[in-house]
C-alpha cells in the first residue's frame, strides 16, 4: 500500500524529511508547503539538496494542498516561538481529515499533566475529523522515549532511568535556537528563553511523564535545574562569534520526583567546543543520547550519532525526520487521536535495506 504524502516546511529538518519519504517504499510523495517566497516553484529534490528533481513542486497554497486530501502531513515547520500557530496548523490539518506526524509542538509528545490546557483544540480537532497525529522526533522523542523504555524492559528492578543528550552543537547553524532560545553567546547575568521558570518543564516534562507512565508509576512532582558555562575567550562558530565570558556550554536537568527521589530523569549536556566544562558528563564519540538505567542490574546503553559527511548534528537532524517518516503507516492505521510511543507498535527500517 502506497501512502500520499505532503511534506510541511523544508528546513533543517524538512529537507532530510523530504529524502526519507523519497526513500520509503510505501510513501509518495504528492506536494510540499514552504513558507518562503523565494521557494515557491522550486522542485522538493533541489529544496532537499538530493542533486535531482522529484517531479513536485513546492507551494504556500496551504487549502490548495489540503485539497490535494494526503493522507498523512509531516509537518516539521518551526514552532517554538510560535506555538498557538502551529498548534492552530495542527488543528485544521486533523479537522480536514488528515492524519499527522509532526516534529512540533514538543510537548505534543506526551502533554497529560504537562500542558493539557494547550491541546484541547488539537484533541477535539482529531476526534472530529478521525484523523491520528503523532509528534516525536529523537529528543523529546526515541533517544529518551521508545530508547528507555525498551532498555528498561530487560530490568529486574528499578531505582531510577536517566536520558542524556551528550552534543556539541557548534555545527547546529541555527542562530534563532542556539542564541535567541539557548541563550549561547548571551551574558551570563541574561536569562534565556528555555531556562525561564516552567519552559524546561513544558518542554522536557513531556519525556519524563510518558516514562513514568510507560513504568507505571505516578510522579509526586517535576522539577528543572541547570549550570551555564562561559567561553574562556574569544571563539567562532557558524552562527558567529561567542565572545568570552558569554554561555559557551549548558548543563540542564528535568527530574520526576518520586517519595523524595529522582526516579526519572531528562539531563542535556550541550557545548559548543569539546574542551568546555570537562567535569560535566562526556559523550561517546562524536555525540551521543546515553540512557542509564540504575537498578538490578545496571545498563548504559549510548546512541552514537555521525551522518556520512561527518556531522553528528546532521545524523541527529536525520533521526528526527525519520522518527516520524518510518512511522506514518502505523500513525495511518491507528486509532483516531493523539498517538504516542506506548502506543505505536515497533517502528523498524522495514524496506529501507539497500544493497
Amino acid at each position: 500500500m502506497s501512502y500520499r504524502v505532503v511534506q510541511w516546511s523544508t528546513g533543517h529538518v524538512g529537507k532530510h524529511a523530504i529524502a526519507g519519504i523519497d526513500a520509503h517504499p510505501e510513501l509518495e510523495l504528492i506536494g510540499v508547503w514552504v513558507s518562503s517566497d523565494a521557494k515557491v516553484g522550486k522542485d522538493a529534490g533541489e529544496l532537499a539538496g538530493l542533486g535531482r528533481s522529484l517531479g513536485v513542486t513546492a507551494t504556500n497554497d496551504a487549502d490548495e494542498l489540503l485539497a490535494r486530501q494526503p493522507d498523512c502531513i509531516v509537518h516539521t515547520a518551526w514552532a517554538d516561538d510560535r506555538i498557538f500557530e502551529a498548534l492552530g496548523d495542527l488543528a485544521k490539518f486533523l479537522r480536514a481529515g488528515i492524519n499527522v506526524v509532526s516534529t512540533s509542538p514538543v510537548f505534543l509528545q506526551y502533554p497529560y499533566g504537562v500542558a493539557d490546557e494547550l491541546v484541547g483544540d488539537v484533541l477535539a480537532a482529531a476526534k472530529e475529523g478521525g484523523a491520528s497525529i503523532f509528534v516525536n522526533g529523537v529528543d523529546p522523542g526515541f533517544g529518551n522515549d521508545a530508547l528507555a523504555l525498551l532498555v528498561t524492559g530487560i530490568s529486574e528492578r528499578i531505582e531510577q532511568v536517566r536520558c542524556i543528550e551528550l552534543l556539541n552543537y557548534a555545527t547546529y547553524d541555527q542562530a534563532a535556537v542556539l542564541c535567541d532560545i539557548m541563550g549561547f553567546g548571551t551574558p551570563l547575568d541574561t536569562v534565556p528563553f528555555i531556562l525561564q521558570p516552567g519552559v524546561l518543564k513544558l518542554a522536557w516534562g513531556s519525556v519524563v511523564q510518558l516514562l513514568a507512565n510507560g513504568l507505571g508509576i505516578t510522579l509526586d512532582s517535576v522539577e528543572e535545574s541547570y549550570e551555564r558555562y562561559p567561553a574562556p575567550e574569544d571563539f567562532d562558530i557558524p552562527t558567529g562569534t561567542i565572545a568570552k565570558g558569554t554561555q559557551a556550554a549548558l548543563h540542564f536537568e528535568v527530574s520526576g520526583m518520586k517519595d523524595g527521589k529522582a526516579v526519572v530523569v531528562l539531563e542535556h549536556v550541550t557545548r559548543l567546543r569539546d574542551d568546555l566544562a570537562p567535569e560535566w558528563p562526556q559523550p561517546a564519540g562524536q555525540g551521543c543520547y546515553r540512557v542509564i538505567v540504575t537498578g538490578e542490574p545496571n545498563y548504559t546503553v549510548d546512541l552514537q550519532l555521525l551522518g556520512t559527511d561527518g556531522d553528528h548534528n546532521t545524523a541527529g537532524l536525520k533521526a528526527s525526520a525519520m522518527r516520524i517518516v518510518n512511522a506514518i503507516p502505523a500513525v495511518v492505521a491507528a486509532e483516531p487521536g493523539l498517538v504516542t510511543a506506548l502506543d505505536l507498535p515497533l517502528i523498524t527500517g522495514k524496506g529501507l535495506v539497500r544493497t
